[in-house]
């Protein structure tokens, strides 16, 4: 299936892209913008902008739709990765910053001790710096979530990828649509207080229904803010889901204007839209901050 025209990427000034690529493989790091091949890689590295993946490059779960390494085992944990990653949110003076991680089956607390580690140490590190974390479902554990609500995160997010009715062709069979809602909700349930997020990719094959049904139960978890974009499919080979439809960008706007409609407090919505797309940062940080919310530009 050919691209449609509005899904060229428009160049980004790489001059800022060189200084954080340098610097992350510098000490190290991982950010999901390489590892799953993010479109918007240029954009939000020229504008300062990263999500770091904590826990190593390869993930122990075969999701059908994720370019990032696959293995039954990943790498040996880094130990000193919590004070690499403040010591690099410091110098980059960041204010708002996303951390996500492979999923670690291998490890006997799923790697979330490790996770909440580094969110303490930018906390301690960057005290003015609001955290965003995007999870993985730790299979359901409430324990291995109690490690990462304890450390206070700022917003927790959590993706159910798809519609009900095709979670199971998309995702590794360890995850399910049911263990994310209540993993989302969990965390309210740990603690009211922290703002949670969710993400669907669109052009898999489901109907406007299926998606309006799909906010519907996020907002009944008391999912705070949403992101819509296109799946892309990383690789042509039979592994990888199919691309059904390339959603355009009117669609979009519709779908972003039936989530507020249904409470979400924001949307973001569009082809190139992530769950840490930077788009939703400036939003989002007026809401935790407690201020007005500000405008923010389309994403097309």
């Amino acid at each position: 299936m050919a691209k449609p025209e509005w899904l060229a990427i428009r160049p980004a000034s790489t001059e800022k892209y060189n200084d954080i690529k340098n610097r992350v493989k510098e000490l190290g790091l991982h950010t999901v913008c390489v590892e799953a091949h993010c479109p918007n890689i240029t954009e939000c590295w020229s504008s300062g902008t990263a999500t770091f993946m904590v826990l190593g490059d390869t993930c122990t779960r075969g999701c059908h739709f994720c370019a990032v390494q696959k293995g039954n085992q990943g790498i040996n944990v880094d130990r000193m990765e919590p004070s690499k990653l403040a010591q690099v949110i410091k110098e980059w003076k960041l204010d708002y910053v996303v951390i996500t991680s492979v999923c670690r089956d291998d490890l006997p607390d799923q790697g979330s001790s490790h996770f909440a580690e580094c969110i303490k140490e930018i906390k301690a590190g960057a005290p003015g710096t609001l955290v965003e974390v995007l999870i993985p479902d730790f299979r359901g554990d409430t324990g291995s979530l109690e490690h990462i609500v304890q450390a206070r995160p700022d917003v927790i997010g959590h993706n159910i990828e798809t519609v009900r009715r095709l979670s199971p062709n998309v995702r590794d069979r360890r995850a399910s649509y049911e263990q994310s809602l209540s993993v989302l909700q969990n965390v309210k349930r740990l603690d009211s207080r922290i703002y949670t997020k969710s993400a669907i990719m669109l052009g898999l094959g489901e109907t406007d229904e299926e998606i309006v049904e799909a906010m519907k139960d996020l907002r009944e978890h008391g999912v705070d803010f949403l992101a819509i974009g296109q799946y892309l499919r990383p690789l042509s080979n039979g592994f990888y889901s199919e691309v059904k439809e390339y959603v355009t960008p009117e669609r979009f706007e519709a779908l972003k204007k039936k989530a507020l409609e249904l409470g979400f407090l924001y949307c973001a919505a569009g082809p190139f839209v992530r769950s840490s797309y930077k788009a939703g940062e400036h939003f989002i940080k007026s809401i935790v901050k407690g201020g007005s919310p500000v405008e923010v530009p389309r994403v097309l």
